[in-house]
């Protein structure tokens, strides 16, 4: 193939997905000259699963996005048709905001973003190479012989990655939604010496909602109350116009289709040899998994506002065609529902994590980057989050300046990224809040509080931005203090108002915010007793309540936390030769040998690594000749 020269840039990112979309935004927007390249145009940030952003986890990783200057949360709170806060009658440290999105306006609206962005060239074409020259990554060549240099390049692949869909029996060679898969970079990339797995995902079949019996479903409205993803929304923007979802079961007739059909699916067959999400199972996986349950719940989801498509949740399947229609019709709801897309599965390659570093750029090529789900995760969110941290490093590099990430005790995104590139995953890695150690830390509520200052530095935040950022901080420092000085009086309207919440009745005086502490008072409950305003902002009152109440749980961690810092800055040198290290066992050898932790407190996470291997390097590093990083 002949190829030609194009203009230089300093950051190319391959894919236009999620990942692919934040990291090419942040390139642009830390001034960077930056190409995106896409396969399809019609696929930025393209839905093709779940027209949804956020939840348990998820949801948090969008406010991070946000919060360090990302396009996730801006974009879904401009093209949402629905929002809800999970977890609600539960503490904070789980509470997350969903949205169903209208999925052709999210694509319209992201897409509309990188047009007019400055800084930033967007073009469809399929990536077939990258350009290597002694061990850095200067470019791609596409299929079309076109070959564009670089600074730094970033991969967001997706699932186009070699990828092939399965419906029953037949499969055939695709990325997501039918659209043209990437084949010949996965062969460039295990030439490069690259360790790739083979992973698979699902989709449902849509349905046509004019042919939903919704009268035996059951309603999920949204929220009243004005809810958003970005900190740069408005309460009084809030969407009042919101679209139900609708909640339904399967039953033992959908499980008795789905079982006398086990040998027509390509998951059981044998057809499909990648491995699947444990967290999101295909319908059959279900079935066969929890065989003792007679019933599993299903969302019927709203695909937009202008659609009557229907997304079928937690239906995901790889059946023949005509069984999934059997298997619809015998959901109550749906028994004349018409199925506008069939399901599917589809594999496709991923890079095994480990052979990343903290910043997503590989060990093995510099210059390169890695983010979404070739990385091995599951789902938009971690996608995006990983597309902004890959993005950042990538102008960073071009700019000669040191890399940026985040720790586990900082944001989810950094427990993501952690456990990526310590553990690896042997499956798609869905994020949860029981992975993250430090969770009250890493609330919902406070991801402004912990990054806004990285994304300012970064120059992710505008310094209009930032300002009401630090007038938000001094707000509750004020609401704090005056809370302080108020005191609460044992009267009759104060013991009234204890005796209806089932509170202790007060002995004497209590300054206002040690009463806060009760666990059924909330400022404004202070404020009607008081008739002092402690603030006019919810946002405020929402910090002091969650952080005067949790106050112990907070400290606890912080302790946890201190120690982190402790190990991490014990570091490890790059060049340290681990068969030099006498007494270490064989299996810590190995891994601290492949995944090249960078300090005591990573190698501590690498699982399989005793409490004796991480003693030996310790005294190593410190009596050894290394006595620090080179």
């Amino acid at each position: 193939m002949k190829t030609y020269d194009t203009n230089e840039y300093d950051v190319i990112v391959v894919g236009a997905g999620h990942a692919g979309s934040e990291a090419a935004l942040a390139s642009a927007h830390m001034g960077l000259k930056t190409l995106a390249l896409t396969i399809g145009l019609d696929m930025v940030a393209f839905m093709p699963c779940n027209p949804s952003v956020g939840g348990p986890a998820k949801g948090i990783v969008v406010r991070e996005i946000d919060a360090l200057g990302g396009q996730m949360g801006k974009n879904i709170d401009a093209s949402y048709i629905q929002m809800r806060m999970l977890n609600t009658g539960k503490g904070p440290a789980v509470r997350a905001l969903r949205a169903q999105a209208d999925k052709n306006k999210y694509h319209e609206v992201m897409k509309d973003t990188i047009e007019n962005t400055p800084n930033l060239t967007l073009r469809q074409a399929v990536v077939d190479q990258l350009i290597v020259e002694d061990g850095v990554c200067k470019g791609v060549i596409t299929n079309t012989g076109a070959k564009y240099h670089a600074k730094s390049v970033v991969l967001t692949t997706g699932t186009a990655a070699r990828g092939r869909i399965f419906i029953g029996e037949l499969n055939y060679s695709s990325g997501p939604n039918n659209t043209i898969p990437a084949i010949k970079l996965s062969e460039n990339l295990e030439k490069l010496g690259f360790k790739l797995r083979r992973f698979k995902t699902g989709t449902p079949p849509r349905v046509n909602g004019n042919t939903i019996d919704f009268s035996k479903t059951e309603e999920e409205p949204g929220d009243k109350t004005p809810r958003h993803f970005s900190y740069e929304s408005k309460d009084a923007d809030y969407l009042r116009d919101q679209i139900s979802c609708w909640m339904t079961y399967t039953n033992p007739v959908t499980h008795e289709i789905i079982n006398e059909n086990l040998d027509r699916s390509p998951m059981f067959s044998g057809d499909i040899v990648g491995v699947g999400p444990r967290y999101c199972p295909s319908i059959e996986t279900k079935i066969v998994r929890f065989a003792d349950k007679d019933r599993h719940q299903l969302f019927l989801e709203p695909e937009g506002r202008d659609t009557k498509e229907y997304y079928v949740g937690d239906f995901s399947t790889s059946m023949p065609e005509e069984v999934q229609l059997r298997m619809l019709h015998s959901v109550a709801g749906l028994e004349h529902a018409e199925m506008m897309r069939p399901g599917y599965a589809i594999e496709y390659d991923v890079i095994d994590p480990w052979q990343l570093k903290h910043t997503l750029e590989t060990k093995n090529i510099k210059n390169l980057f890695a983010a979404g789900q070739m990385n091995g995760t599951s789902g938009y969110e971690e996608a995006a989050g990983q597309g902004l941290i890959a993005g950042i490093n990538a102008a960073l590099r071009a700019k000669g300046k040191p890399g940026f990430t985040l720790g586990r005790d900082e944001a989810y995104i950094g427990v993501l990224i952690d456990d990526l590139v310590t553990k690896g995953t042997n499956e798609p890695y869905r994020l949860l809040t029981s992975r993250a150690e430090y969770r009250l830390i890493l609330r919902h509520d406070n991801a402004d509080l912990r990054l806004t200052p990285y994304g300012h530095e970064l120059g992710l935040i505008s310094d209009e931005r930032y300002a009401e950022f630090e007038d938000k901080k001094q707000a509750i420092a004020e609401a704090r203090e005056k809370l302080s000085k108020i005191t609460i009086h044992p009267n009759e309207e104060v013991q009234e108002f204890l005796k209806s919440v089932g509170e202790d009745k007060l002995s004497a005086g209590l300054k206002a915010d040690v009463f806060l502490r009760r666990p059924r008072v909330t400022i404004n409950d202070i404020e009607k007793l008081t008739g002092e305003t402690i603030s006019e902002d919810r946002y405020v009152k929402e910090q002091i309540e969650i952080n005067i109440k949790y106050a112990g749980y907070i400290k606890k961690e912080q302790i946890r936390i201190d120690r982190l810092h402790r190990q991490e800055a014990k570091r490890i040198p790059a060049d340290i030769d681990y068969n030099q290290i006498e007494g270490l066992a064989t299996e810590a050898r190995q891994k601290f040998e492949k995944i090249r932790p960078e300090t005591l407190a990573q190698a501590e996470r690498i699982s399989g690594v005793n409490p004796a291997d991480l003693a030996i390097l310790s005294v190593y590093i410190q009596n050894g000749r290394y006595s620090k990083v080179k």
